[in-house]
Formats: C-alpha cells, sequence, structure tokens
C-alpha cells in the first residue's frame, strides 16, 4: 500500500508512449506525466486544434510529441494512427487505453443510440486500442498495454448504465486477452488500472437526460495528475492491476461483502448525489458525437473538494488482505462462540 508522492524521474528511456483520450482531463494528465519523464508520446483525439495545441505544451516543457486524429469506435482510424507514431516516433512501447464518453441518465430515458455509441468509444475503443497495439507489438515480442478502468467496472451505479456497464466489459475483455498472451508465452505485459471518481471535464461536457448539472459520485475526488501517477508507476512495475484511491478499495470490496446493502445504498443517495444545485440547461455543452473545444483542460469544476494524493494499490494485494482479514475475524468469532457454547 503506498500514497501517491511525485516519483522520480527515471534516466530518460526515449519509450515511445501512446495515449488515447489525449487531450483533456486523466488522458492530459497522462500525457503530460510521461512528457516529463522523457518519453516520446502519441497522442490520439477527436479535436486536431486541441491536440496540436497539447503537442505544443509539451514541446514547450522539452518533451516531444506527435498526435493522429481518430475516434477510438472507429476500429480502421485507430490502426492507421498506431502506423502513424510508429513511422514519426518509432517502436511503440505502452500503449494506454484512456478514450471515454458517457450519458448521465435513467435508462427509461437514454436513447439506443446513445448508449451504444458510449460502447463503442467506453469498450470498443479499448478493444479497438488493443488490437492496434498488438499488432505492432506482437512482432517484436514486447511491450506494454494498459487499461483505465474504474471503481464502476466492479459496482455499478445509477445513472450511468452505459458507463458502468462499457467498465465491466473492459474488465471481461481484458481477464481474457491476458490468459491467452500467458498461453503463447508472449512477452507483452497487460495492466488495468481502477480509477476513482475524478476532477475531469466530463462533468461538464457529457451528454445529461437529467434536470441538474452531474457531479462525481462519492465523497472522494482526486485530481486527474495524482491518478496518472498510478498509470506511471504501473508502466514501471507491470503489475497487473492498481486499485487507485481509498474510495476505490471500499467500492470494490463493499460491493463484495455487501451487494444487496450496497443496492439499497446506491439507491437512497446516488442518484442525488450526482446532481449538483444547478440545473442543466438546453445551452449545456455535449461532447457525446462531437467535441467541445472549449473546456479542452485537464481539470474541472471540483478542484476545491479534491484531493491531490491517491493510495495506489495493487488489486491481488488488496483482495489476498481482504480474505486474509476477513478469515480471521471468522475464526476468532467461531472461538469466541466456541468457548460460550462449550
Amino acid at each position: 500500500m503506498s500514497v501517491h508522492k511525485p516519483a522520480e524521474n527515471r534516466p530518460t528511456e526515449n519509450r515511445v508512449v501512446v495515449v488515447t483520450g489525449a487531450t483533456a482531463g486523466l488522458g492530459r494528465a497522462i500525457a503530460g506525466r510521461f512528457a516529463k519523464g522523457g518519453d516520446k508520446v502519441g497522442l490520439i483525439g477527436r479535436d486536431e486544434a486541441a491536440l496540436a495545441a497539447l503537442r505544443a505544451e509539451i514541446a514547450a516543457l522539452g518533451g516531444r510529441a506527435a498526435y493522429a486524429v481518430a475516434d477510438v469506435g472507429d476500429a480502421a482510424s485507430v490502426m492507421e494512427a498506431a502506423g502513424q507514431f510508429e513511422r514519426a516516433l518509432g517502436p511503440i512501447d505502452v500503449w494506454i487505453n484512456n478514450a471515454m464518453v458517457t450519458v448521465f441518465s435513467p435508462v427509461e430515458s437514454i436513447d439506443p443510440a446513445e448508449f451504444r455509441h458510449v460502447t463503442d468509444v467506453t469498450y470498443l475503443g479499448q478493444v479497438h486500442g488493443t488490437m492496434a497495439a498488438l499488432a505492432h507489438m506482437r512482432t517484436r515480442g514486447r511491450g506494454q498495454i494498459i487499461q483505465i478502468g474504474s471503481a464502476l467496472a466492479f459496482r455499478g451505479i445509477p445513472l450511468q448504465s452505459a458507463y458502468c456497464g462499457a467498465k465491466h466489459a473492459v474488465r471481461g475483455f481484458t481477464d481474457a486477452l491476458r490468459s491467452e498472451l500467458i498461453h503463447a508465452g508472449s512477452g507483452i505485459a497487460l495492466s488495468i488500472v481502477e480509477m476513482p471518481a475524478m476532477n475531469t471535464p466530463q462533468f461538464e461536457w457529457a451528454r445529461v437526460h437529467i434536470e441538474k448539472q452531474p457531479k462525481p459520485a462519492g465523497g472522494s475526488v482526486y485530481q486527474p495528475e495524482a491518478c496518472a501517477e498510478a498509470v506511471w508507476r504501473a508502466s514501471d512495475t507491470k503489475v497487473r492491476e492498481y486499485w487507485v484511491g481509498a474510495s476505490t478499495f471500499m467500492t470494490i470490496v463493499g460491493n463484495i461483502l455487501f451487494p444487496a446493502f450496497m443496492d439499497r445504498y446506491l439507491a437512497r443517495h446516488a442518484v442525488t448525489g450526482q446532481m449538483r444545485a444547478e440545473d442543466a440547461g438546453p445551452d449545456r455543452p455535449d461532447n457525446l458525437y462531437e467535441p467541445v473545444g472549449s473546456l479542452h483542460r485537464t481539470r474541472g469544476a471540483f478542484s476545491a473538494v479534491s484531493r491531490d494524493r491517491a493510495l495506489i494499490l495493487p488489486g491481488q494485494t488488496m483482495r489476498i488482505a481482504t480474505v486474509t482479514a476477513g478469515a480471521a475475524v471468522f475464526f476468532a468469532l467461531g472461538a469466541i462462540v466456541g468457548g460460550l457454547l462449550f
């Protein structure tokens, strides 16, 4: 168990690192973190002006970046982007699947086409990115793919059914692929980083079918830079899975132990708990199908309540610790009851 601290930069390795959804929020923080570490960064997004601005920002800091305009829901454009980066920057060493879109809506109010598009970007976008990376990495027998997951991949919450379903699917796909890579004796590493609620622009530009402006669920919100540090660490350790933030740990373990309680708790608290006081008016920007250029930044509107540091927890270690603690409690209670009876 460790607390995020800005890590010392390793000696420059000039790795080539590709980041999807790079122009805002977590993706932008990840791109900056790897550029700061001396890596060359390939940027994928839908807004060319935002991509060009980010490339210039990285260059001004002494880094090197290239960009490709692509919608990750379109497999062919992602494959083409991977080829562009191989030619412009060199062999891809790390590919990070981060792009996402969401709709805040009850299931009854979301259009099937909207649901499909969230799935195309948030789930199939990771599939397409993984396939593009593998097409180049397999010929060399090395590389790493990092999936950006979510605590909501373990516990769906109201108003985010499309996003939660997509993140659940990412886990299933990743587990299946990992076993295939192990079976093949591949040197390609596959990691997933499960994220907490973050202070990103998604709450300003996600499509909504609710009356109020959305906000992050729960009481713990983290700055995207703290979460980007976990992705950086995963690229060093090649660990199977990280859980980022105490809230992610509590969500995962809580749902394992008390799923029915979580159902009722979220029913009572997570609908109004994801709404601000302000109305969501008809002029609200919406990035579901087209980018919103004015909001391409790293942080959202919740810095005042966001944490700059996050626990970075190895998932396997936390599972073992949870099972061990549960077993200890069980046997302790058994000993107490046994003593009372006999």
